[in-house]
């Protein structure tokens, strides 16, 4: 079974067997903004020996965008089709793929939730991945999570506008701009263009303060969202990747915190959490899975 996930800028294509064994794995750059050469560099690198494989399963974060639709249509003549759900969005597939051989192994109903470049989610309901009826279930990052209405709210969502890699990058530089010392922007010589959040994931666990701040709101922010989707779904186990487990140093007590706070005790108590196991392979070792006939 071959898995593709398509970032914006990259390709990541997996071969698993049906143990969930990986057999092969490749990332390729979309050099010039070419992610359908990209994609088609990785299949090569994984392709079965004697040729492709026949179907493909796919993910992507923004699964139903117009750029998307090209890249697929180029990759159509080297496969099979699609799994049958077709493009699926990317915390739906790391869901998959943690709930059949990652943290979530064996658990029936679990949330995946992730953040990095983009904030994803999914969700695994007695045993079969949540698709809804347009296939976007699990939108977290259009999670309402402050009652201010701001213009990035509405192009990208309240909870991405925060929280994605970007967004923190954003808080601190708004910090530093209000007047606000940081040395995480000495560390690019004041080109907040160059600013990343591991910078200020960086600047957190040297003690800068103005890091620290902004780790502790992000905190927040993922723990109010953790919280939203638990008491939605009621899982027996919350998977958390991206940067959260990256970082977990930083992130994962406090929104274990969070979520306490603001979740029922007996739904707390009965809750694992833990952190996601499969890095950034999730989505597409899961849109592998989803190739096969015997995934609901």
């Amino acid at each position: 079974m071959v898995g593709l996930e398509l970032e914006e800028a990259r390709a990541i294509a997996v071969r698993v067997d049906d143990r969930g064994v990986v057999l092969g794995r490749a990332a390729a750059d979309a050099t010039g903004g070419d992610l359908a050469a990209a994609a088609n560099r990785a299949l090569d690198s994984v392709a079965p020996q004697g040729g492709d494989a026949g179907v493909l399963g796919v993910a992507a974060v923004f699964p139903d965008s117009p750029p998307l639709t090209s890249v697929i249509g180029a990759l159509m003549p080297r496969v099979g089709g699609l799994a049958p759900h077709g493009v699926t969005p990317s915390g739906v597939a790391a869901a998959v793929a943690e709930a059949w051989i990652g943290a979530a192994r064996g658990a029936q109903d679990v949330v995946y939730f992730s953040c990095a470049d983009h904030t994803a989610a999914g969700i695994i309901r007695r045993g079969a991945p949540v698709f809804g009826t347009r296939g976007r279930a699990a939108s977290v990052a259009w999670l309402a999570l402050n009652p201010v209405e701001r213009e990035d709210y509405r192009k990208i969502g309240c909870l991405e506008a925060e929280v994605a890699g970007a967004g923190i990058v954003r808080r601190l530089v708004w910090r530093v701009k209000s007047g606000d010392r940081s040395r995480v922007s000495d560390a690019v010589n004041g080109d907040f263009a160059a600013l990343t959040a591991q910078h200020v994931l960086d600047g957190a666990r040297q003690n800068d303060g103005v890091s620290i701040s902004v780790i502790r709101d992000t905190a927040k922010y993922l723990g109010m969202a953790a919280a939203n989707l638990v008491a939605v779904a009621d899982p027996e186990m919350l998977v958390l990747g991206g940067i959260i487990a990256a970082a977990a140093d930083l992130l994962l007590e406090p929104i274990r915190v969070e979520l306490g706070r603001r979740l029922p005790k007996a739904m707390m108590d009965a809750l694992s959490i833990q952190t996601a196991a499969l890095g950034e392979d999730g989505a597409a070792i899961g849109a592998a899975r989803l190739v096969s006939p015997s995934v609901p």
